[in-house]
């Protein structure tokens, strides 16, 4: 389906983005699997062409666009023509704008020009061991020493964990209000700073996913985000552009393993005639292709809402639960209309199968969408009492 929102402009940066994903980042996509994370060139060379957030003040060196279709662009192409373990899009949609929005201008100008070249790769660290979506709970701790903060805990499942220079930390400031967190940022060279071995994950195989620890790390007052007690706030502000960034990575992969599909079954013969021309594979790859359109224009409609300031954290979780649900689905008719090559790791599409399952756990999980939802719906239990 043809989408109308985006503009010639969009549509020459779209070929820009795409020649860049298919000869720079693709053909290292295998090595990257096998060492379990991408080169950090790949940030920079992307920094090179002004692939990272462009949203970015000039003076930092972006190019200063408030429209997030810019950035829809280059997931989608990185998806589909490039490497989804090269996580551009957490680095520049998802942790950046943190320190953009909630950083000092002495923040701002000391990382934000290594931000937008590439040079200073970025993570986000909420997830601990015994927490997970459930934030207040977190376990972790700064202490107030008067010049600085004295941080201890852990973290884990963090992407780009690894490769990672500036961590966004979340820690508790206030042992006696459970949202009291505040967020830090934690710099690598930072003593008592640790990082733990690269996970073995189910998919996701050239991202670096890593446990983060943190003895007594003696961060600088200055490496405070905002406010020391608003950091639950932060995060759950930050949460619906979070979210649709995840819908937007996982209406890419659809459409790619839609196209893997239909070239596939177009080839492939059995019993003496392409597989696409059974009943079976045509009403199939007919419901993936209503269902993927469907959804795509919605996606495309909260992506205009993001742009003017209206998408609420409601919608966002709409757009989260959609799309990674859709996701699972199309996969899985897309590894059985592949047959027994559809489980081959020779088959991109195996690879995919895998990378998908992840989607409706990370950034909020399925359930917790719905809980989001019907909430939003007034169907909340402390207030129907």
């Amino acid at each position: 389906m043809q989408r109308f929102f985006f503009e010639s402009e969009h549509e020459l940066f779209r070929d820009s983005v795409r020649r860049f994903m298919q000869n720079e980042i693709a053909p290292h996509a295998e090595k990257w699997r096998e060492q379990g994370c991408v080169d950090r060139s790949a940030y920079t060379k992307a920094g090179e062409q002004g692939y990272i957030a462009t949203w970015a003040d000039e003076k930092y060196g972006g190019a200063g666009i408030d429209d997030f279709r810019y950035e829809q662009i280059i997931i989608e192409e990185n998806i589909i023509n490039g490497d989804i373990g090269f996580y551009i899009n957490l680095h520049a949609d998802l942790v950046a704008p943190y320190i953009a929005k909630l950083g000092t201008d002495e923040q701002k100008d000391r990382l934000m020009p290594g931000i937008v070249s590439g040079e200073k790769i970025l993570a986000v660290a909420m997830t601990e061991p015994g927490a997970g979506s459930d934030l207040a709970g977190m376990k972790s701790k700064a202490v107030d020493k008067g010049d600085h903060w004295e941080l201890s805990g852990s973290k884990t499942y963090i992407s780009n964990g690894l490769l990672a220079d500036v961590v966004v930390v979340a820690a508790r400031t206030n042992p006696d209000n459970k949202y009291g967190i505040g967020l830090f940022l934690v710099e690598a060279e930072m003593e008592g700073f640790e990082r733990g071995k690269r996970l073995s994950k189910m998919g996701l195989s050239s991202q670096d996913t890593a446990e983060l620890f943190f003895d007594g790390v003696k961060v600088p007052r200055e490496n405070l985000l905002g406010e020391p007690e608003e950091g639950f706030k932060y995060l759950t502000q930050f949460l619906a552009q979070e979210r649709l960034v995840a819908a937007i990575g996982s209406m890419a992969a659809c459409q790619a393993a839609f196209d893997l599909t239909l070239e596939y079954i177009t080839e492939r013969r059995a019993f003496g005639k392409p597989i696409g021309a059974f009943q079976n594979s045509r009403f199939k790859m007919a419901e993936m292709r209503t269902q993927i359109d469907s959804a795509q224009a919605f996606i495309d409609q909260c992506v205009m809402m993001l742009n003017d300031g209206t998408l609420t954290a409601e919608v966002a979780s709409e757009t989260k639960l959609l799309a990674t649900e859709l996701e699972g689905r199309v996969m899985d008719e897309c590894v059985q209309l592949h047959g027994g090559a559809g489980y081959m790791n020779e088959y991109r599409i195996c690879q995919m199968y895998k990378d998908a399952r992840v989607t409706r756990i990370f950034a909020g999980t399925s359930e917790i969408m719905k809980e989001i939802i019907g909430r939003g719906l007034g169907l909340d239990e402390r207030k129907m009492k």
